[in-house]
């Protein structure tokens, strides 16, 4: 069932439950008010016909005679009983004649007044004392006006609840229509797109709304899976093309040497193209599988507390010692009065590999200017900060660094095979850490990177 249907069965079923319940108390009340009502016109009648009748001063009986004869209208199949209280079970028979129960001389006697209504007929008991003699007034009428009133209000009632509830359900579902418009229109733009037009967005009108921010949510999933899927085509693209090249170039020269005998030097030659490009397709492939493993969560590995200080110490000497014209400045002004703040819980051989190739990057893209890594801690966090002053990477670029084989556009004039960032992006996730990178063309890049404090316990 659409959604549009629920809502509009929803929105009905409430305004059939309201609807019928305030036709439920309309009509509880209205036949509770002028029953009421009639009652009290009984009870006026009782109190007339008892001053006319048992009254000895003759002018104020023919005052309430007259009261009554012209302004009192006779109400339909209107009868008067009066009853003399003596004790005796005359008044009961005369009662139960009438189909009045024995609790209604009881009532009147306690209450001086009772009520009671037998099928379409209404009576009113009423104790009156004259001369501390006591007499029981019984009026009784038939409400016709009233049952009709009553059936009127029940036939309206009836007819136009259910007309209120076929409204609500037209009104629901015109509502519920143009409410799901917009959803109706994401859908049918989410139709049109596919992993060959993964450049087409949805239109956002209004960020504000819960739509607004569904389709909002919807085009930053857009722009994920088709940065995914441009990782995906330059990572085939690019790894084809660093191992189809060595393979190339070992294929060329190995029939070029098999094609006629050569002296020794040309077989010489050739061999040492030979092993530089096998050299270069084992380093490529033993990245990848390094690459590869470090995909996988960090709990198979031996973690231990690790002062990231004395890390980056090592890591200076180590990159110092392959590149000697390295520049390494080490910052640690920052560092946290509690040296407790300074331990990481990891490996230390990929903790050593992730950092050796950020900042190896920052020298060899910077010409290798000095490069400034600076220690801190905040909270919970250790971050290392990583500057350099070279070339640089294009802003439309930086969300590709991590994909495996990736190279900026403006590195061709530098060795290396666009392993580096993705293996330290893995090797930091692993230790629940991240990396961020912010670069500008000739101005240099600032790698940050987050690990958590190890468990001070």
């Amino acid at each position: 069932m659409k959604i549009q249907i629920k809502i509009a069965l929803l929105f009905t079923s409430l305004i059939a439950v309201f609807v019928i319940l305030l036709s439920g108390f309309v009509y509880y009340f209205a036949d509770r008010n002028y029953f009421q009502d009639f009652f009290k016109r009984l009870e006026i009648r009782a109190v007339i016909a008892a001053k006319a009748n048992l009254e000895a001063d003759e002018n104020n009986v023919s005052i309430y005679n007259e009261i009554r004869r012209e302004h009192l209208e006779k109400l339909p199949y209107e009868k008067e009983y009066i009853f003399k209280i003596d004790g005796s079970g005359d008044i009961q028979d005369t009662l139960k004649a009438l189909s009045l129960p024995a609790s209604f001389l009881t009532e009147t006697l306690a209450k001086k007044e009772s009520l009671y209504r037998h099928n379409s007929v209404f009576y009113l008991g009423f104790l009156y004392t004259v001369n501390r003699q006591n007499y029981l007034i019984v009026m009784s009428a038939k409400n016709e006006f009233g049952i009709e009133y009553m059936k009127n209000l029940r036939s309206v009632l009836i007819i136009g609840a259910p007309l209120c509830i076929i409204l609500a359900l037209s009104i629901s579902l015109l509502f519920s229509r143009n409410i799901l418009r917009p959803v109706r229109k994401i859908t049918e733009r989410a139709k049109d797109i596919s992993s060959k037009n993964l450049h087409l967005r949805l239109e956002v009108k209004d960020g504000s709304d819960e739509l607004g921010e569904l389709a909002l949510t919807f085009n930053n999933m857009l722009d994920r899976l088709e940065t995914s899927f441009e990782v995906q085509n330059n990572f085939v693209s690019n790894a084809s093309h660093e191992l189809r090249t060595p393979l190339t170039t070992i294929m060329g020269e190995a029939e070029w040497a098999l094609g006629k005998s050569r002296d020794e030097e040309d077989y010489k030659k050739t061999l040492a193209v030979i092993a530089r490009q096998a050299d270069r397709l084992d380093h490529i492939t033993k990245n990848l599988l390094h690459l590869a493993q470090t995909g996988f969560d960090g709990k198979t590995q031996d973690f231990k507390k690790i002062r990231i200080d004395e890390l980056l110490l090592e890591v200076q000497r180590s990159v110092v010692d392959f590149h000697p014209e390295s520049i390494i400045e080490l910052d640690f002004s920052l560092l946290p009065e509690d040296e407790e703040k300074l331990y990481v819980m990891g490996n230390s051989q990929l903790l050593q590999l992730a950092f050796s190739n950020i900042i190896l990057n920052g020298c060899k893209y910077s010409n290798y200017k000095p490069v400034r890594v600076a220690l801190a801690s905040a909270n919970e966090t250790t971050i290392i900060l990583i500057e350099d002053k070279g070339i640089g990477i294009p802003s439309n670029e930086l969300k590709y660094i991590f994909a495996p084989f990736f190279r900026a556009s403006n590195t061709g004039a530098y060795k290396g095979y666009g392993i580096g960032l993705p293996l330290t992006q893995n090797i930091l996730r692993m230790h629940g850490g991240s990396i961020t990178v912010n670069s500008s063309v000739q101005k240099g890049t600032v790698v940050m990177v987050k690990l958590p404090i190890a468990n001070l316990d």
